[in-house]
C-alpha cells in the first residue's frame, strides 16, 4: 500500500478551505464564494467600487504581521457639491431657467457673482434643477426654499457592466432576411444614448459604411477634448460629450489629462463595450482564440446611431458622480435620443433617497417617451441586492450564454478533468501540482509548478500575478467557473474549477508523493449541451425598499460576451470577452428595434411586451437555474419575467401600460411626495397624489407581488389590446403553492370600441397559517395565439416584523 504523505501546513489550509465549502453546502446556505469578501476582484475594464469598500492591500503582509492599520478618513471638501431638484421647467427658454436657478442661489449667497461661482451645473432642458458647491449649512438653508423639492448629496456611482444574438434567435449575419431585425432595418434611424465611460471611436464596431443621413431631430454635437475632435464622429457615432465638473469638485485631487482623457474618449473600456453591444456595426472575421473562422460580431441594433455621454472616469476602476449623470440626462433629453442605456448604479438600495440618483432624471426621460434601461446591479447572489428599482426604469438581470471554454487537465493515469479558461498558449506537459493557501513561502515552493488554490474559506486570494511572480507556471482556482473573471497575464494558464473537481484533485495530491498534471489550451463549445444560468453576480430581488414592485424586470445574456476593447500599451488586441455588465445594452438594443417597430408604444408598453413574452427556459427548453450557491431553479426575483424573447415581444397581444399618473401613484405611496411636490414634478398645479385609499398593489406593472399577505387581498390591473381588434382572452393560473388565486372576469373581450379592459385578482393565504418565504406562480391571458404572462410572487406576514 502506498503511504500517504504527511500533510504540511499549506495542505492543511487547503483542507480547511474544502471543509468550509462543504460546511456551507451542508447547511444549505450560499457557498462562501458568493459572500462579498470573496466576490470576483474588480477590474479596471468593467467594474467600479468605492474606496471605502476596497479591501486593504495585504500583498506586503506576512502571516506574523501584527500591524494595526488605521482607516484613512474620506476626503471631505470644504464646499461639497449638492444637487437641488425643482421639478418640471417653468420656462421653455433654458436661459431663463438658469437665471431662476441663480436667483435661488443668490438668496443664500448674497450676490449673483457668488451664485455664478458656486454653480456647477444648471439642469434646464429635460427638467429643472442645479448643482452647486456650498457649505453644508448653506445647502440646508436652501433646502427650505419653496421651489426646492429634493436636496441630494453628490454621491459617487459605479459602472455596473457574437454568440449573443444567435443564442437569442437573431442570427449575426447582415443578410438575415427575417424577424424583427430585418423588419426594422436593423434599427436604422434610432438614436441610442449611452451614459458611460466614453467611447473608442476608431473601433470597427463604430464604422458608418452604408449609413444614411443623421436623423433630422438630432440636436446633439461632438465636442473636442484630449485626443478627440468632431472628426472622430461619423454617421454612426453622431454625438459625444463629457461631464467631469461634478466629480472633480468633490475629489481631493482633480482628474487631469495625465491620468484620463478629458474628452469623450474612453480610457476605462466599459463605455466602448456597452456601445458596441447595444448598437455595434457588423464586424466580420473577428479573430479571437476559440472562435470559428469568419465569426461576425454586432450589436443589438447594428444600424442605429450612438450618442455617448461620458460621465464615468477611470478613477478607482470607474467612478461617476450624480451631478454629472444628471447633466448627461438633461442634455440627452434635449438632444433627441430615442433610448437611454445607463449601466450605472449605486450600492444595494437602502432608501429611496439613494434610488433618486438615477430615478428622477430617468422619470423625466420616460415621461417624454424615452425608455431608460439600467442594470439590476452586480450585488448577486445576495437576496434583495437589486438596484434601479423604480417602476419606470427597465431593470435588467444577467444570464450566461450557451457557451463554455473548457480546458483539459490530464493526470499521469490519463484521468481528465475540465476547467474553464481562456488559455491559448502551448500545452504544458506533465508538471507538479501543489495545493497551497500559504503566501509566506511561495518563492520556495512555487517555482516550476502549477498551484491549486481554493477561493473560499478563511484564505487570502491567490492571484495569477502572485503565482507568476514567484515562478509558478499555472493556477487552478477552485470557485464557480461561469462567473469568474477570465483575465490573466498573457499566455499564463488560469483555470477555474468547481468545488467537486477541486476536491477530487486535492484527494489525488494526498494519495501520491508527487502529483503531475498536463494542461491543454482551451476549446470553445456552445449549444444545447451548455446550461444557461442567471449569473452569480446578477443582483436579486425583491427590492428592500419597495418589495411590492417586482425587480428585476427581464434577463439577458451578460457574461463572456465578445466586445471590442480599447488598445493598451501591453495588449493591442481589438476584441475581448467582457464581464457581467453587458446585459443592459443587450436589452437596450432590443428596445430600439421595438421602438421602431411600434413607434406609438410608451416605454411602459415596451417593458410589458418584454416581460410578458419572456422565457422561463433557455432557447433549448431547459429551465433556467441560478449560479452562486444552491443552483436552484430560477424564479422571478432572479430574472423578473424571464429570459428575453425578442421575436415574441414584437407581437405580445396585450400590454400593461402606464403613464406619469401611475408613476406619481408610486411616489406618493412611498410617502416621498406631497401634492406640492407632484405639482412641481409635472408642471401642472392641478396634479395631486391619489386618494389615501389607493394601494401600491394596484400599480399597473406587469407582475403581481404581495410581500405581506395576511387576509384576502384584491388587486386590479388593466391591459390594452395591441393585437387583432376582435380578441377574446381567457386566464390560465399557475397558483403559488398553498395560496388561492381567483381572477375575474373569466374572459376579456376586445373590439373596435373597447381596446382596454380591467380585471381583478383575488388572493388569499390559502393553507398558510405562519409567516412564509415567497412562493411563485403566474397569470397568463391567452387567446390561443398569444400568451401574455405575468409573474405572481406571494409571501404571508401574519406577524409583522418577524423574520423567518
Amino acid at each position: 500500500m502506498k503511504k500517504t504523505p504527511k500533510m504540511d501546513s499549506s495542505l492543511r489550509l487547503c483542507f480547511v478551505a474544502i471543509a468550509f465549502g462543504f460546511v456551507f453546502i451542508m447547511n444549505g446556505k450560499l457557498s462562501s464564494g458568493t459572500t462579498p469578501h470573496e466576490a470576483d476582484p474588480p477590474q479596471a475594464s468593467n467594474l467600479a467600487f468605492s474606496p471605502e469598500a476596497a479591501p486593504p492591500d495585504t500583498s506586503a503582509m506576512d502571516d506574523d504581521s501584527d500591524i494595526n492599520y488605521e482607516p484613512v478618513p474620506p476626503f471631505v471638501p470644504e464646499f461639497p457639491v449638492f444637487i437641488f431638484y425643482l421639478g418640471e421647467r417653468k420656462h421653455d427658454d433654458p436661459n431663463l431657467v438658469t437665471q431662476s436657478h441663480l436667483e435661488i442661489l443668490k438668496s443664500v449667497l448674497g450676490s449673483e457673482e457668488e451664485a455664478n461661482k458656486s454653480m456647477v451645473y444648471s439642469y434646464h432642458h429635460g427638467f429643472s434643477g442645479f448643482a452647486a458647491k456650498l457649505k453644508p449649512a448653506e445647502a440646508e438653508k436652501l433646502k427650505k426654499h419653496p421651489e426646492v423639492i429634493i436636496l441630494l448629496e453628490n454621491r459617487k456611482l459605479g459602472l455596473q457592466t457574437t454568440r449573443t444574438w444567435d443564442y437569442l434567435g437573431q442570427f449575426s449575419t447582415p443578410t438575415s432576411s427575417e424577424g424583427l431585425l430585418h423588419e426594422t432595418n436593423m434599427g436604422s434611424g434610432a438614436i441610442i444614448g449611452v451614459i458611460d465611460s466614453g467611447i473608442w471611436s476608431e473601433s470597427g464596431a463604430f464604422d458608418d459604411d452604408g449609413y444614411g443621413p443623421i436623423p433630422k431631430q438630432w440636436k446633439g454635437q461632438c465636442v473636442s477634448g484630449d485626443q478627440f475632435s468632431p472628426v472622430d464622429c461619423n454617421k454612426k457615432l453622431i454625438g459625444a460629450k463629457y461631464y467631469i465638473d461634478g466629480l472633480n469638485a468633490d475629489l481631493e485631487t482633480s482628474i487631469n489629462s495625465t491620468t484620463e482623457y478629458l474628452s469623450p474618449r474612453d480610457r476605462n473600456g466599459h463605455g466602448t463595450q456597452v456601445s458596441s453591444t447595444v448598437a455595434g456595426s457588423f464586424v466580420s472575421n473577428v479573430t479571437l482564440p476559440g472562435l470559428s473562422s469568419g465569426s461576425i460580431m454586432r450589436g443589438g441594433a447594428p444600424k442605429a446611431h450612438i450618442a455617448m455621454y461620458k460621465t464615468c472616469w477611470d478613477v478607482e476602476g470607474g467612478m461617476c458622480s450624480v451631478a454629472d449623470v444628471w447633466k448627461a440626462f438633461d442634455e440627452a433629453i434635449h438632444d433627441g435620443v430615442d433610448i437611454l442605456s445607463v449601466s450605472i448604479g449605486g450600492s444595494a438600495l437602502k432608501s429611496l433617497d439613494v434610488e433618486i440618483d438615477i430615478a428622477i432624471p430617468a422619470l423625466h426621460a420616460v415621461n417624454k417617451g424615452i425608455p431608460v434601461v439600467s442594470p439590476a446591479g452586480n450585488g448577486g447572489s445576495r437576496y434583495s441586492s437589486v438596484i434601479n428599482i423604480s417602476p419606470w426604469i427597465l431593470t435588467v438581470a444577467a444570464t450566461t450564454l450557451d457557451r463554455s471554454f473548457p480546458t483539459l487537465i490530464t493526470l499521469e493515469n490519463n484521468k481528465t478533468f475540465l476547467g474553464q479558461s481562456l488559455y491559448t498558449g502551448p500545452e504544458i506537459s506533465f508538471t507538479d501540482l501543489i495545493c497551497t493557501a500559504d503566501h509566506s513561502n511561495l518563492d520556495q515552493i512555487t517555482k516550476g509548478k502549477v498551484i491549486m488554490h481554493f477561493s473560499m474559506g478563511p484564505t487570502p486570494p491567490m492571484t495569477p500575478d502572485i503565482v507568476q511572480k514567484n515562478g509558478g507556471i499555472g493556477l487552478i482556482d477552485v470557485r464557480s467557473p461561469s462567473d469568474s473573471r477570465v483575465e490573466c497575464p498573457a499566455n499564463f494558464p488560469c483555470i477555474y474549477v468547481d468545488l467537486e473537481v477541486g476536491s477530487e484533485l486535492y484527494t489525488y495530491t494526498q494519495t501520491t508523493s508527487s502529483l503531475k498534471i498536463k494542461i491543454s489550451p482551451y476549446k470553445t463549445i456552445f449549444g444545447e449541451r451548455v446550461a444557461s444560468k442567471v449569473a452569480k453576480s446578477s443582483a436579486r430581488g425583491p427590492s428592500s425598499f419597495s418589495p411590492a414592485i417586482l425587480k428585476p424586470d427581464i434577463a439577458a445574456p451578460g457574461v463572456t460576451l465578445l466586445t471590442p476593447r480599447i488598445p493598451t500599451d501591453e495588449d493591442t488586441s481589438e476584441f475581448a470577452y467582457s464581464g457581467t455588465s453587458m446585459a443592459t445594452p443587450v436589452i437596450a438594443g432590443i428596445v430600439a428595434l421595438l421602438k421602431i417597430s411600434h413607434p406609438n408604444w410608451s416605454p411602459a408598453a415596451i417593458k410589458s411586451a418584454l416581460v410578458t413574452t419572456a422565457m422561463k427556459t433557455d432557447p433549448y427548453g431547459e429551465r433556467l437555474t441560478v449560479d452562486g450557491g444552491n443552483y436552484k431553479v430560477a424564479d422571478a426575483f432572479d430574472y423578473g419575467g424571464g429570459l428575453v424573447n425578442l421575436e415574441k415581444a414584437t407581437d405580445p397581444g396585450l400590454v400593461y401600460d402606464m403613464d406619469i399618473n401611475d408613476y406619481i401613484h408610486y411616489l406618493c405611496s412611498q410617502a416621498l411626495y406631497t401634492d406640492k411636490k407632484v405639482s412641481a414634478l409635472t408642471g401642472n398645479v392641478t396634479s395631486k397624489c391619489p386618494s389615501s385609499g389607493s394601494s401600491i398593489l394596484d400599480l399597473n406593472v406587469p407582475s403581481i407581488t404581495i410581500p405581506d399577505l395576511k387576509r384576502n387581498v384584491t388587486v386590479t390591473r388593466s391591459v390594452t389590446n395591441v393585437g387583432p381588434v376582435k380578441s377574446v382572452y381567457k386566464p390560465v393560473i399557475e397558483t403559488p403553492l398553498g395560496f388561492k388565486v381567483v381572477v375575474s372576469p373569466k374572459k376579456l373581450k376586445f373590439n373596435k370600441r373597447r381596446n382596454k379592459v380591467a380585471f381583478k385578482v383575488r388572493v388569499s393565504p390559502g393553507s398558510h397559517r405562519v409567516n412564509t418565504a415567497f412562493y411563485f406562480g403566474s397569470l397568463t391571458w391567452s387567446d390561443g395565439l398569444h400568451n401574455v404572462t405575468i409573474p405572481i410572487s406571494l409571501r404571508t406576514r401574519f406577524i409583522d416584523n418577524l423574520f423567518l
